[in-house]
């Protein structure tokens, strides 16, 4: 009989409703000077519609029709058995992968962006700003408001700026506004500048400007999208794992023994792995790793603490697994998981023992990301290939082991963009960087006298 490689759903098949792990996870608020924040604080940045959202415990929340049919120009996204990767390592393991790089942007991040995007066009928004780092979440954002009508401007991480003109040119496609950050258009930016004119920039500076763009637009028609960390952008992804678990069961899987997610802010991953941890919750065994950069180890190496979400200082105080807001990453190529801090959910998940994160370096991942791309055929991003790497550490393990397991990881995205980090690491011109504890505890003394989770 041949041997099926991809499990396919039909539209009619599509999950109807997103799995809000937040009723089952609790997490400290969202905390300012003067205490708990209310839902209404955030009414100059996100519409609240999806304010909503973020502050629901409520288990299951429908997907509007519209939304549905805006998403099944890519979903449901196709689920592979990795039947080569699986026998060039000789693992018994059985190794399965959701391909999310299908999509008009290559990536995942659209789940989140077309909703966002429809959500804000409900509530009147007139445009969208936003930041992003490898640029997946700029051209996805850049996709989005072009199919539902929104003007988009987005700040794109210094480093990244220079690194990855495709994703620049994708953005520009779609009619969006990219500017370098820091950048000289915000006070933010502006600060930055003045004490360091040659800064790579990171995700929190960026974050910044895209904030203070949104809130200081005089006619109130702006407002801001962020593409991973917030609960309501968990949820919206979580149409991943929820396909994953229809497709597990087409190829006649119960559940996987493992799952596997890069982890930068943390949405892919928590859209894969968020409805398994609601099975492990209710008593299954699972084992479910976020994996992160050696060199921005928010889960393995940050506190789990208090935090601004940026570097400006512009949002409340978010209880989250964090490297410090001030944070400045080494400029790695995976530019999606160069975030200081990491999603309130997945944080809580770790405390509680529900998730076993790890760090690996860039050099096996890109190892790992030319394996795949030599058996499976597709050249995966370089946040992918952490996913990726730790899924080989996994099979390798259960071939030691001799056990049959069930792997099952998320391709976040494929990396044609990426080739010139793919050449760098093929000529020897890329290295590992682990972040030096001294770095780690300089940056949290700035949390001196902030409360605690």
């Amino acid at each position: 009989m041949t041997k099926i490689r991809r499990i396919i759903l039909t539209e009619q098949e599509m999950p109807r409703q997103w799995y809000n792990l937040a009723a089952d996870v609790k997490c400290p608020p969202f905390m300012s000077p003067n205490g708990p924040v209310p839902p209404e604080a955030w009414a100059p940045v996100f519409p609240m519609n999806l304010v909503e959202q973020e502050y629901s415990t409520q288990r299951w929340i429908d997907i509007p029709e519209e939304v549905l049919s805006l998403l099944t120009r890519w979903r449901p996204a196709p689920m592979h058995r990795a039947y080569d990767l699986e026998r060039a390592l000789g693992t018994p393991a059985r190794i399965y992968y959701k391909n999310e790089s299908l999509s008009p942007c290559g990536s995942h991040k659209p789940n989140t962006a077309v909703v966002q995007a429809w959500y804000n066009k409900q509530a009147g928004t007139k445009r969208l700003t936003t930041e992003t780092g490898a640029g997946q979440w700029g051209s996805a954002l850049a996709f989005a408001c072009s199919l539902i009508g929104l003007d988009c401007k987005v700040f794109m991480v210094r480093v990244s700026y220079g690194q990855k003109p495709l994703p620049k040119l994708m953005m520009q496609t779609w009619g969006a506004q990219c500017v370098p950050s820091p950048s000289m258009e915000t006070q933010a930016g502006r600060a930055v500048l003045e004490q360091d004119p040659d800064t790579p920039g990171s995700l929190g500076i960026a974050i910044s400007e895209a904030i203070e763009a949104a809130v200081t637009d005089p006619k109130g028609q702006t407002k801001y999208a962020l593409g991973s960390v917030l609960n309501h952008v968990m949820l919206h992804q979580t149409i991943i794992g929820l396909e994953a678990k229809k497709q597990l069961e087409k190829a006649g899987e119960k559940l996987p023994d493992i799952v596997i997610g890069c982890a930068g802010g943390g949405s892919n991953f928590a859209g894969l792995s968020f409805p398994f941890v609601y099975d492990k919750i209710h008593g299954s065994k699972i084992e479910i790793i976020p994996v992160e950069p050696a060199s921005c180890p928010s889960l393995t190496r940050g506190h789990y603490v208090y935090d601004h979400g940026d570097n400006a200082k512009m949002t409340p105080l978010v209880a989250m697994h964090s490297l410090g807001h001030n944070f400045i990453p080494a400029p790695i190529h995976a530019g999606g998981l160069r975030y200081h801090g990491m999603s309130p959910l997945v944080s809580r998940a770790v405390e509680d023992g529900l998730m076993s994160p790890r760090a690996i370096n860039q050099l096996e991942c890109y190892e790992a990301g030319m394996l795949f791309a030599r058996t499976e055929g597709i050249i995966p991003a370089p946040e992918s290939c952490h996913a990726i790497a730790a899924t080989i550490q996994e099979a390798k393990k259960a071939k030691e082991e001799g056990k049959e397991k069930v792997i099952l990881f998320n391709l976040s995205g494929h990396g044609l963009f990426d080739l010139l980090g793919y050449e760098k690491f093929m000529n020897g011109q890329l290295t590992d960087y682990e972040l030096p504890q001294e770095i780690i505890d300089k940056n949290h003394e700035v949390l001196a006298g902030y409360p605690l989770p």
